[in-house]
């Protein structure tokens, strides 16, 4: 599986750092006083790595059946696809579980507080776009379905399946490894600069520091080819598209032994009329199996769009009348 090997690689890689990190700072004797305190306004959770970061390591999952948006007061009319993305989910062996699913919210989106993501009409209007001409391009279908990448924030935006993450620390770096699509993040921690804005990235550019107990994590330098949210479960979000001058701030404070409160802003001027939050609990499951996610195996979503466009154009040209 060539796409998933460098980043299990990368993993390891980071994990024989933190080990070999640990033993020189053990070796040194105790941890300092301030790296053993708990700070102020941060959570409640006390326990720190070998290097003072209060500790955020482990498998976590987020099996949410709550709404990503709050329900309006009158049906919409639903975005071209969404009645039928409604009856659309994983078969059984991907979905059924005995793991932990979080308490059932209003929504996902608690700020503004009505719930609602506060998007532009053109942005709506180039999702339903993209959405009816599917056939026509891959660049009309979400980076998720084309195998590129889950998104970010988008991929601790909970789906039908596959809702795992495995975070570690080393000095110097928070890494978040993502079931799906098996994604590995790198967020530095150490103050360095950004590479620069001229150079844009599918998921941006993070840069984490820590406010207390929490994780603040700023990434920027997006670039505007993917998609803010790309499961079904986001509704109407699903496909609504990023600019380069997109901004997420996250949040991760653990509160106990299994909990972690994840929250993101999202600003993006050239999309939203003003930011807007999600917040979700990060539930910890030591017993959480995480497994390859070979998206490209097997993908016959694109294939078959892509296949029945070239199908349809050519019964449109063979219908033409002749010219001659």
């Amino acid at each position: 599986m060539p796409g998933f090997r460098p980043s299990r690689r990368v993993v390891l890689l980071m994990f024989l750092m933190s080990a070999f990190m640990a033993a020189e700072l053990m070796a040194q004797g105790p941890a300092p006083a301030a790296s053993r305190t708990p700070a102020v306004g941060g959570g409640s959770w006390t326990q720190r790595t070998p290097d003072g970061q209060p500790d955020l390591q482990g498998t976590w999952i987020n099996f949410d059946s709550t709404p990503f948006e709050a329900a309006v007061a009158r049906p919409a009319a639903p975005a071209p696809g969404a009645a039928a993305a409604a009856n659309v989910g994983p078969a059984s062996e991907f979905a059924d579980h005995n793991h932990k699913v979080s308490a059932r919210r209003t929504a996902m989106v608690v700020d503004p507080p009505d719930g609602r993501v506060p998007v532009m009409k053109w942005a709506e209007d180039k999702r339903d776009y993209d959405l009816a001409h599917i056939p026509d391009a891959p660049e009309h279908e979400t980076p998720w379905v084309r195998c590129i990448t889950r998104g970010y924030p988008a991929a601790f935006f909970p789906a039908g399946y596959n809702n795992a993450y495995q975070i570690m620390q080393t000095p110097g770096y928070v890494v978040i490894v993502f079931e799906m699509i098996h994604e590995t993040r790198i967020i530095p921690i150490d103050g360095r600069p950004k590479l620069g804005a001229n150079i844009k990235q599918w998921n941006g550019e993070p840069r984490g520091r820590w406010e207390g107990n929490t994780l603040v994590v700023e990434s920027t330098n997006y670039n505007s080819k993917g998609s803010i949210a790309t499961s079904a479960a986001t509704g109407r979000l699903r496909g609504i598209p990023q600019s380069d001058a997109m901004k997420v701030t996250e949040r991760f404070t653990r509160v106990d032994a299994n909990t972690i409160n994840y929250t993101v802003t999202i600003e993006d001027p050239k999309v939203y009329t003003k930011p807007w939050t999600v917040a979700l609990p990060l539930n910890r499951d030591d017993t959480y199996q995480m497994f390859e996610y070979s998206c490209q195996e097997g993908n016959y979503a694109m294939a078959n769009a892509l296949s029945f466009g070239r199908k349809r154009d050519a019964e449109a040209a063979a219908a033409k009348p002749s010219s001659k």
